[in-house]
């Protein structure tokens, strides 16, 4: 494990990981069991299928069997599934697809579909066991692995949220001119969900072939279907969104590889998804500390009679004449793979931690690119600005979100961009601010450079999960950078009211793996645009709406993304150090002025990673810290500027830093309320008076 040292010694950077952890892919059709694999458009003949797929199967049951001991001997920790009764789905949905080139997230009990498309038995069992040769390398739980780079996206517990990556990446790769289709699986549990509805309409709309595959095995964890939905069938929501949909049975294997092989014609022919639900089973529990004594007895014991595995046995000797010595033959086999899996895995070491912390941003992508200069700009024209300038210089860039085509966005800062660019490059979504996210996050991962506006920040809380738990977390989890630049218009002075002048700036500094830049002039904003887009990270910016159309100033932009990234100064003082952020940096400049105060003021604008090494050092010149947020008290930043800056330089404080905030309340929608809630320049001077004059409070 030499090359396994310098993993640790990087931080634990993917890009200096050793070979072994990514999940390498059986060569392209390999002979098993005396055939080779074909994959669509080619189709096999149901003889092939059979004896290709009963060796899946089988191999994947023993496999897990493997694994469910392991477990309890304690060798394996964490959540143990079983896709016991699901083989014949698992295995049939995979084989038409390509490995590599077409667009696939698989579920908890899809282990078998993992070894169709080319996970080896050593790789699986030393994901299970979180050694130093997981995919994974231990990071990520047993069944949250794939090979991003081959477009097998891993798997996260939000189920629903895996669906709208498999659309975006698919959108992606076709609109680069590759013929390529997606398999997005969900279990009928997960159909449930908010995103499920959003990725079929999505695919819908935008025309994108993907197949959504339900697997339904009857429950979700001990939650029947009976009260999960009321319809006869999954697959009947298809025509809500204008698809095709059908249900098969998810225990013959045929049935499952044609409904799969079909699906994929189809969608060659019309570029419409479709919608298809396996009725599969679950033998066991929902996991291995679960018994399923929810499943009446008599349904557990009509499911064993209906196990796929021996009547996919069955029938390769009744239908198709194999004999009883060229089925064992099969079986020895699998049955060799596996020992020697397990001979090699089990005295694989366990990971090291990085010796420097574990790193959870890729690179920062280009150090520069063409200078940009305009003698006077506002805010919001230096973000047309900005966006006009990414998507020319980048013919694979797209800018997606609500209304940000011919209406140009709610505050029209992307006015002229759908007429220049058209209709593949400028993109009108529907309402799905999750699936937005997830379209993005997927299409990036197969060369697009995604732009995203939120309408407003505040809804960008519909995506939490998204953005927070699943971009944010991709380098850490998967090794594959994620770069996506996401737009958030925010705060208030505008009398939007409670849900439409958030900031959120405190909310999303909590998911490590995201950048948040925060600008306030229009030079910071092309910066904060241009710098975001280029970095190979989840980068967030959010854009004062109060600033759009109300500050202007120069651009004066050379090229250099290396220097963008740093605090920013728009004051030399010796009194006191001033942090604020977007729209109070003019209210504390306001209020320096009104005291009459020496005070340096200053702007982290890179509020994640948080480099406030400037500040520090103005904070030991000055001897005092005074911290302005528009937020409430408990929502921003500024309670964590402190607390860092104290840490730094606390012998050299001459008084108790302050915060000047807003109150822990929802923004009031009045003019009168807003203007009492906002910290504006005459509050923010009142407590500097005090503060200078010694009073608390």
């Amino acid at each position: 494990m030499a090359d396994g040292h310098a993993w640790i010694a990087s931080g634990g950077d993917w890009s200096a990981r050793p070979a072994v952890a990514t999940v390498s892919e059986r060569p392209p059709g390999p002979p098993l069991g005396g055939l080779k694999v074909v994959r669509f458009p080619e189709k096999l003949l149901p003889e092939e299928l059979y004896r290709v797929g009963y060796l899946f199967m089988y191999l994947a049951r023993r496999l897990e069997e493997r694994i469910l001991d392991l477990y309890q001997k304690g060798y394996i920790r964490g959540t143990v599934t079983s896709g016991a009764g699901n083989e014949a789905t698992a295995v049939g949905m995979a084989l038409p697809l390509r490995p590599g080139k077409d667009v696939v997230s698989f579920l908890h009990r899809d282990l078998a579909s993992h070894l169709v498309f080319g996970s080896t038995p050593h790789q699986l069992l030393c994901q299970y066991l979180a050694n130093a040769e997981s995919p994974t390398r231990g990071r990520e739980g047993n069944v949250h692995h794939g090979d991003a780079g081959q477009r097998r996206f891993p798997m996260i517990s939000h189920l629903g949220q895996m669906l709208s990556t498999v659309v975006g990446a698919t959108w992606a790769a076709r609109k680069q001119g590759e013929e390529v289709f997606g398999l997005a699986v969900i279990g009928d549990g997960g159909s449930s969900t908010g995103d499920f509805h959003e990725s079929l309409n999505l695919a819908s709309v935008l025309q994108v072939p993907v197949l959504f595959l339900v697997q339904n095995n009857h429950y979700a964890f001990s939650t029947p279907t009976s009260l999960q939905y009321r319809g006869q069938r999954l697959s009947d929501r298809a025509a809500a969104y204008g698809l095709a949909g059908r249900t098969v049975d998810g225990l013959d294997l045929w049935a499952v590889y044609e409904a799969v092989h079909e699906a994929l014609a189809a969608m060659r022919q019309d570029s419409l998804p479709r919608l298809v639900e396996c009725m599969t089973l679950r033998l066991h529990g929902h996991a291995a500390y679960d018994k399923g004594t929810y499943v009446p007895a008599d349904q557990r014991q009509q499911w064993r009679a209906q196990d796929p595995l021996p009547a996919t046995r069955r029938k390769l000797a009744k239908s198709f004449g194999m004999s009883e010595p060229a089925i064992e033959e099969l079986e020895a086999e699998a049955d060799a793979e596996l020992h020697e899996a397990l001979a090699s895995a089990l005295p694989v070491a366990r990971p090291l931690a990085p010796a420097h912390g574990f790193r959870v941003f890729g690179s920062s992508g280009r150090r520069s690119v063409p200078p940009f200069r305009v003698p006077k700009a506002k805010n919001g024209e230096a973000v047309q600005l900005a966006l006009d300038y990414l998507l020319s210089h980048n013919p694979r860039a797209l800018l997606a979100g609500l209304d940000v085509g011919p209406y140009g966005s709610a505050f029209k800062t992307c006015k002229g961009l759908f007429e220049r660019f058209g209709r593949d490059r400028v993109l009108d979504m529907p309402l799905c601010e999750s699936g937005m996210v997830g379209f993005c996050l997927g299409a990036c991962q197969v060369g697009a450079e995604p732009i995203l506006e939120f309408q407003f920040a505040d809804f960008s809380t519909e995506a939490v999960t998204q953005l927070g738990l699943n971009a944010a977390t991709w380098y850490f989890r998967a090794g594959r950078e994620a770069p996506l630049l996401v737009r958030l218009p925010c705060g208030g002075g505008l009398t939007m009211g409670a849900f439409h002048s958030g900031e959120y700036e405190g909310l999303w500094s909590r998911f490590p793996g995201l950048k948040l830049l925060y600008p306030a002039t229009a030079q910071e904003t092309f910066e904060a645009l241009v710098a975001g887009f280029y970095d190979r990270n989840p980068c967030l910016v959010f854009e004062h709406k109060l600033l759009y159309w109300t500050r202007s100033g120069p651009i004066d932009f050379d090229g250099d993304l290396s220097a963008v990234w740093q605090p920013r100064c728009y004051r030399q003082g010796t009194e006191a150090t001033v942090v604020a952020f977007g729209a109070m940096v003019f209210e504390a400049l306001a209020a320096v002025e009104r005291c009459g105060r020496s005070a340096e003021v200053w702007n982290p604008f890179v509020l994640q990673p948080l480099d406030l090494g400037p500040i520090v050092a103005s904070v030991e010149k000055t001897g005092r810290l005074l911290v302005v947020q528009e937020c409430g008290a408990l929502q921003g930043l500024g309670d964590a500027v402190i607390s860092r800056i104290v840490q730094a330089c606390f012998p050299r404080l001459k008084a108790a830093p302050r915060l000047v905030a807003a109150p822990d309340s929802p923004i009031p929608f009045a003019p009168e309320l807003e203007r009492a809630y906002r910290p504006a320049a005459e509050k923010i001077a009142s407590a500097m008076d005090r503060w200078f004059d010694g009073e608390a409070g």
